[in-house]
């Protein structure tokens, strides 16, 4: 149905293996495998809230694989989580939420990804002490 939301892949051990490999392509800085991880037309969105005033979308295996090169030094500080029933990562330093990102993980590759950074929504959530 046009405007709903893709159904993500049922197997969420599948969905952690696809967003573990996205993950670890951008740590080696490997454009090639963070392509292979995502589908040609993925959508990237970006929340950083209005102070920051930094709100973006990305389309595009490539421009979306270049973007996570340019953020890999977040890597690290990704922990695996749960967000909305589906793999995501909850990324923290110095024990304070930086970001949570939802996967939507389909056929094998990242159709999806969902960044929230806005630190009042984020401070209004109820995320587990990493």
């Amino acid at each position: 149905m046009r405007g709903q939301a893709p159904a993500p892949e049922a197997d969420l051990g599948r969905q952690r293996a696809v967003v573990a490999a996205f993950f670890a392509a951008a740590r080696d800085g490997d454009l090639a495998a963070l392509v292979a991880v995502l589908d040609p037309d993925v959508v990237l969105r970006a929340d950083g809230g209005a102070r920051t005033r930094y709100t973006t979308v990305v389309r595009g295996a490539g421009t979306v694989a270049g973007q996570a090169v340019g953020f890999a030094r977040f890597a690290p500080f990704a922990h695996p989580a749960l967000v909305n029933g589906a793999a995501g990562v909850l990324v923290t330093t110095g024990g304070r939420a930086l970001s949570v990102m939802a996967f939507t993980v389909r056929a094998g590759r990242i159709l999806r990804i969902e960044v929230l950074a806005d630190p009042e929504r984020l401070a209004g959530l109820d995320l587990p002490a990493i």
